[in-house]
């Protein structure tokens, strides 16, 4: 591991801060490295949360390294499995990550944002697009946040690249939580072991579920169901924690999830 990630990892939670400092942003060999670490998280049964944060300062992330650019690396550079930062497009990612926005997330680092399953954001956070100044494209932005917050506000931030703040980020459904900077990673852990105390599988399923039929009408979606297309559906269904739930309930204890 780089000086640009740092990790802790406890009670199955992995804690990633990028460590870039100003910006924290992101050249092409610490999105390879981004994407190498949250693969292996994917991949490890003793991890079941992720949250993923900025470093001490002003910013979350800026995004993509402006000074790498000017050096020579390219949208077509090689950033790795998951594409950039690691989390864009990478495959069959069927555990929870949560963004803790700590500041300036701008750019890449707003794409990075969304690319969680749930954001929170100290009160002093910004959110902007600003590609749209520099005559480039916001490609993963473009794709992903019309399908996150009303289309006409989507289009407002892609179109001006107009900055919002953790409030207004909020009231479109964009931001989860508002806490203070102080309280946001102690809030941003308690969200995890809440998580991480949770069934796996089950988490898996919903993931999976909601990717694979994200694009399909409503009967096609129930279909999939119904004729079993859905793997991690398939896994949960025949595993040890399907039943645990059940015989939890009916003995009236807590279950136990073994991820099995």
């Amino acid at each position: 591991m780089s000086e640009a990630l740092k990790t802790r990892i406890e009670d199955g939670v992995l804690e990633v801060t990028l460590n870039r400092p100003k910006a924290n942003a992101i050249d092409a060999a610490t999105s390879r490295e981004m994407g190498d670490l949250f693969a292996d998280f994917r991949d490890n049964p003793d991890l079941r949360v992720a949250i993923i944060t900025g470093g001490e300062g002003r910013f979350f992330s800026a995004g993509w390294d402006l000074k790498a650019a000017a050096e020579g690396e390219s949208v077509e550079s090689d950033y790795g499995q998951g594409g950039f930062a690691g989390l864009q497009e990478l495959p069959n990612m069927n555990k929870p990550v949560i963004a803790a926005i700590n500041g300036i997330a701008c750019g890449g680092g707003f794409e990075l944002a969304i690319s969680c399953d749930m954001i929170l954001a100290a009160d002093t956070a910004t959110f902007a697009l600003p590609e749209i100044k520099a005559g480039t494209l916001a490609d993963a932005a473009t794709i992903k946040l019309p399908k996150r917050i009303p289309y006409h506000i989507a289009m407002d931030l892609l179109l001006t690249g107009r900055w919002i703040d953790a409030e207004e980020a909020h009231k479109w459904g964009l931001v989860n939580e508002i806490v203070t900077p102080e309280n946001l990673m102690t809030r941003a852990w308690e969200v995890a072991r809440l998580l991480a105390s949770g069934p796996p599988l089950v988490f898996a399923c919903i993931k999976e579920t909601i990717r694979m039929t994200e694009n399909v009408t409503t009967q096609e979606a129930f279909n999939m169901l119904h004729e079993s297309k859905i793997p991690t559906m398939r896994t949960l269904y025949d595993s040890e924690d399907h039943h645990e739930g059940f015989n939890a309930f009916a003995e009236k204890r807590d279950p136990v999830w073994k991820g099995r």
